[in-house]
């Protein structure tokens, strides 16, 4: 793979962070998560920022610090569910690097998230049909800005970061 740059998107729950992780650690290349690098720099959670700023200042944040993260050399990047969103960002995602999508089934993703508090859209009072109308709009924008799409409902972490590799691999 020459481009050791890999972008993972997809909806909450799909197992970015947790095979972002494995991931760079298989390609010896530093992990990033770019929900937790909005969170350290303003000092706030996701949620409080949220509550205070709204989804749009958010989303503010969100785009610079994708800009300011693509230019890294080499490093694997979760991202949050909802930076598909803007165009600048899918445009920024597509030139920088590979962008692999995961995706999963609906009960995998209410199974994965129905206890985390740290996620603002699910705390309503059906998650799950949350989870379907975000899937429904965001999943066609998840796949137009992606050169790989992979489903990892019931599958391990280690074995869905191997096939991203397989599969960059197949594709430079």
């Amino acid at each position: 793979m020459s481009n050791k740059k890999v972008f993972l998107v997809g909806p909450m729950g799909a197992g970015k962070t947790t095979i972002g992780k494995m991931l760079a650690d298989l390609l010896k290349v530093p992990f990033l998560d770019s929900d937790r690098v909005i969170e350290e720099r303003s000092g706030a959670d996701i949620p409080w920022i949220f509550d205070i700023e709204g989804e749009e200042g958010f989303r503010d944040r969100e785009s610079a610090v994708l800009a300011e993260l693509v230019e890294e050399p080499e490093l694997v990047l979760a991202t949050g569910g909802g930076i598909v969103l803007r165009e600048e960002n899918r445009q920024c995602l597509q030139k920088f690097g590979n962008v692999v999508c995961l995706t999963a089934s609906v009960d995998q993703l209410v199974e994965r998230t129905y206890k985390d508090k740290k996620r603002p859209l699910l705390q309503v009072a059906d998650p799950q049909q949350k989870i379907r109308e975000l899937i429904a709009f965001r999943q066609p924008l998840y796949e137009g800005v992606s050169d790989i799409i992979i489903n990892t409902d019931g599958r391990g972490p280690k074995v869905v970061a191997q096939e991203i590799i397989q599969q960059l691999n197949m594709k430079s």
